[in-house]
């Protein structure tokens, strides 16, 4: 009988979090997966033994909404596979789900199988993909989901704007029932695409062009009523629907009331909407266009408090960075917006790339501002960082715990005796950017050490990403296992079941 203490891996002194308790106890690791949670676990001369020294360690962070080596409309990414997992790993996260985007008029499967070869041994964490469809065709949503599915892809982002990505009411209805028929994650960038353009219109006529105007062309109504419209389409066909990266009061107030209804309406926030606010689009200069991202940062502070709010009571089920980085100086990044630098000296925000690098702070900055400022439990870190993403798409238990037969993916925090703050630098991460926008603030703790299937990866000491390019494995995801339709006559409009 093999004996079941010969660990390659034990953990010694830490307290242990999941997203439903917190123990002190070791854990011991075997081929890179959790075997066995206990006290004063006995280990072999052979076997690697890590102190957490009174330490929290949590599962490996579970970034599920991050845009690796997309490029669009002119724009060229920051990051390719090996740059954007590398920072990544280096801020605690061992999993990303990235997205292979179907172009219009094409096929679904070949954009995902190039995105495959893209990252195929050239990642530092564990990978998998989202499938953004902007081309529902009947061969799409009868043929190319399935073929999805066993490729184990297993979610689908749909947008309600974005002239080469949005879809009209119509499709989306066909999107939902279709991936309520396969058992498919829907995801959704509610924007009202129209006021967007009237908008963007009427400020250009006037000549409001500076990077902050971006988001004076998209109010938070824009997305209080796509989201509100969105909720709407969910409930027509019984259909889960997951809002990607909320902003507004207005949008988290319409989620938590189809919630309460008990619509499987879930939602996502991430840590700019909770921490920067829309003054950062008016830095001096042409600074401004490092903080443009759709939706845009909020000017009333108070929309920060929601936020946190929403994070702290479970109106948000998950927290992902939204990471989507193009450079500073980059004529194919920000400087797209500087076209006509004479007549428009600070910039045109319609030809500014929209998003934010954020991969790398995204687990550091929740775990600082969120559980070392009190806002939020050790516990409800768990759940937002790690384990409602892999519950949503279809990784549970396998990521997101910290379990016996769990990938033995975890991050080691520093105790309360030896924390010290740490001021995030541009020169420190290890993505691909140019630029953070959280240059200069100051958090309350790093992850010290960053383990990936029982080898660590990252030492938080040196700053150092210790594990390799190669090392980070496909995931072939299954389904969600956060509850699904209502599935009941009282969930159909009128009686009418469009399901049969």
């Amino acid at each position: 009988m093999t004996n079941p203490f010969l660990f390659d891996l034990v953990i010694k002194n830490g307290i242990v979090v999941t997203a439903a308790d917190q123990v002190a106890c070791d854990i011991g690791v075997k081929d890179g997966v959790v075997v066995c949670l206990g006290k004063d676990l006995p280990y072999t001369s052979e076997c690697q033994v890590i102190d957490a020294e009174g330490g929290f360690v949590t599962p490996g962070g579970v970034d599920s909404h991050v845009h690796i080596g997309q490029s669009a409309s002119g724009a060229k990414s920051a990051d390719n596979w090996t740059t954007g997992t590398r920072g990544a790993i280096s801020g605690g996260t061992t999993t990303v789900i990235a997205f292979a985007v179907q172009a219009k008029g094409k096929q679904v499967m070949p954009a995902i199988e190039a995105y495959y070869e893209l990252s195929k041994e050239k990642t530092y964490t564990d990978y998998s993909f989202h499938a953004i469809i902007s081309d529902p065709t009947e061969d799409v949503v009868k043929t190319e989901i399935p073929k999805m599915i066993d490729f184990g892809v297993t979610s689908v982002k749909i947008y309600m704007t974005y002239p080469l990505l949005k879809l009209n009411d119509r499709q989306v209805l066909d999107i939902l029932c279709a991936a309520r028929r396969t058992g498919v994650t829907t995801m959704v960038h509610a924007e009202n695409a129209d006021i967007i353009d009237w908008m963007t219109e009427n400020l250009i006529e006037r000549g409001m062009v500076e990077p902050w105007h971006h988001g004076t062309s998209r109010p938070p109504l824009v997305e209080t009523e796509a989201t509100n419209r969105a909720i709407v389409l969910s409930e027509v066909v019984d259909a889960p629907m997951l809002i990607v990266h909320v902003s507004s009061r207005e949008a988290t107030a319409h989620i938590r009331k189809a919630q309460t209804r008990g619509l499987p309406i879930y939602s996502e926030t991430c840590p700019h909407y909770a921490l920067l606010t829309a003054e950062k689009m008016q830095a001096p200069g042409f600074e401004g266009a490092k903080c443009v991202c759709a939706p845009p940062l909020r000017s009333d502070p108070k929309e920060r408090e929601v936020i946190w709010e929403g994070l702290a009571n479970g109106t948000f089920t998950v927290f992902s960075s939204d990471h989507a980085p193009t450079n500073f100086y980059d004529a194919q990044g920000k400087q797209l917006g500087l076209k006509d630098p004479v007549k428009n000296p600070r910039g045109h925000f319609k030809h500014i790339p929209n998003g934010l690098p954020g991969v790398c702070t995204r687990t550091p900055l929740l775990w600082s501002e969120g559980v070392l400022k009190g806002r939020i439990s050790p516990q409800k870190f768990v759940e937002l960082n790690s384990t409602n993403a892999a519950k949503l798409y279809g990784l549970y238990p396998k990521k997101g715990t910290i379990a016996p037969g769990s990938d033995a993916d975890f991050v080691i925090w520093r105790s309360e005796s030896v924390r010290k703050p740490v001021i995030i630098k541009q020169t420190d991460l290890h993505h691909g950017a140019d630029y953070t926008p959280y240059e200069g603030m100051e958090i309350l703790d790093w992850p010290k050490t960053v383990i990936l299937r029982g080898k660590v990866a990252y030492d938080g000491e040196t700053n150092t990403v210790v594990n390799k390019v190669g090392d980070g494995q496909y995931l072939k995801r299954g389904f969600s296992t956060l509850p699904g339709p209502r599935g009941h006559s009282a969930a159909w409009i009128n009686g009418f079941n469009p399901h049969e």
